[in-house]
């Protein structure tokens, strides 16, 4: 097992729990990591290779992102050891599962991640209630479906093209991870005349330099084919994106997929986080000491969390893309300001604004623990 102690500071994290039930082949770990804000809201991820070290980076980034966000909420985050793509009985069986293991663990609420969906918050909610971003039929926003993040995303791009050399009508971008956050990024960019020239996916990746009929793809990917399947275009290696010239380059999958062995292939202007922790530190200060603006994660993709936000406390729907659009912009603008100010990385101002609010918030509590006491959230 990892030696979880190893990755503890002053903010967390509170709580690590290993998830274990032979019977049902259960395998999982939640990280609740700083919930001096309130209870913590972050994802289910589920893969075969994910691990502790992994969600517990990814709960640190979500008590950033939440704190960041100005959310009444911490950090937390789960991953679940298996196929998404397993028959669903199964996996119906896992999650709602392991919703049953972590029903006394009040200070976190269960959210869709990578690999998991409002029908896998649906079960959750059939087993504990406590869980965001459920299907409309019952009474949820599903985060997926509207494309919170992608239309934070496509807020943020707004302000950082202030900071670049060039405009979104005919940019060209690249989508590296065309799930759920990938093919509503594109939707919303080329809604504003930008220019899908790559997109790759698990099974490999596409690239025409002349353009890519977003619609297309999209349709093409909910029959079920993968985007190296898309008729009108060159098929490439799925990491060979990294290479591909462009205007703004987006990972919208896995952690770590840039990193200092491959960032120098990036040949973009403008890189814009979608996933979490998609750059290694070294990776980003890279780009920052070659000229290219990268907006780190937990600002850049803080939209499907803000969505699930209002929707624990009773938002609709309209109430929630005006309210991703305001917090994302000021972020942005914020970080940007204090990048040009201080001469410093983006990652290091967005943590310096994150932080801030965080250790004023544990600073109003006894302990920095969860309470049900009147009045917290």
């Amino acid at each position: 097992m990892e030696d979880v102690f190893s990755f503890t500071d002053e903010l967390g994290p509170t709580k690590v729990i290993h998830v274990h039930e032979p019977s049902v082949k259960l395998k999982a770990v939640l990280v609740i990591d700083n919930v001096a804000k309130g209870p913590s809201i972050g994802g289910i991820r589920m893969a075969e290779d994910v691990s502790t070290e992994e969600c517990i980076r990814l709960a640190r980034a979500m008590t950033f992102k939440n704190a960041a966000a100005g959310l009444p909420h911490g950090g937390g985050k789960a991953v679940l050891y298996g196929d998404p793509k397993m028959p669903k009985a199964e996996k119906q069986q896992l999650i709602r599962a392991m919703a049953q293991s972590l029903r006394h663990i009040e200070e976190y609420i269960f959210a869709p991640d990578m690999g998991t969906d409002e029908e896998c918050m649906a079960w959750v909610r059939d087993e504990i209630a406590r869980v965001v971003a459920l299907p409309r039929e019952i009474g949820g926003i599903p985060l997926d479906e509207i494309g919170a993040t992608g239309w934070g995303l496509s807020h943020v791009i707004d302000v950082a093209l202030r900071h670049c050399d060039f405009d979104i009508e005919g940019a060209r971008y690249v989508i590296q991870g065309f799930g759920a956050v990938g093919k509503n990024t594109s939707r919303f960019l080329s809604q504003k005349g930008a220019v899908l020239v790559a997109a790759a996916d698990s099974k490999g990746a596409i690239h025409n330099p002349d353009g890519i009929d977003v619609q297309a793809l999209v349709k093409l990917k909910q029959n079920g084919k993968a985007v190296a399947d898309y008729p009108d275009g060159e098929v490439i290696d799925r990491d060979a994106v990294i290479d591909v010239e462009c205007d703004i380059w987006i990972p919208a999958a896995r952690p770590d997929v840039i990193n200092e062995d491959n960032v120098h292939r990036l040949n973009t202007k403008l890189v814009v986080e979608g996933a979490n922790i998609p750059f290694t530190h070294g990776a980003e200060r890279y780009l920052h000491e070659h000229d290219v603006l990268c907006i780190p994660d937990f600002i850049a993709n803080a939209g499907g969390v803000i969505c699930a936000a209002m929707e624990y406390h009773g938002a609709n729907e309209s109430a929630a893309f005006q309210t991703i659009a305001d917090k994302v912009t000021r972020n942005t603008e914020l970080v940007l300001k204090s990048v040009k100010e201080k001469q410093i990385l983006p990652r290091q101002a967005a943590m310096e604004l994150a932080s801030e609010r965080v250790k004023k918030a544990m600073s109003f509590r006894r302990y920095s623990l969860f309470s049900t006491a009147p009045g917290s959230v």
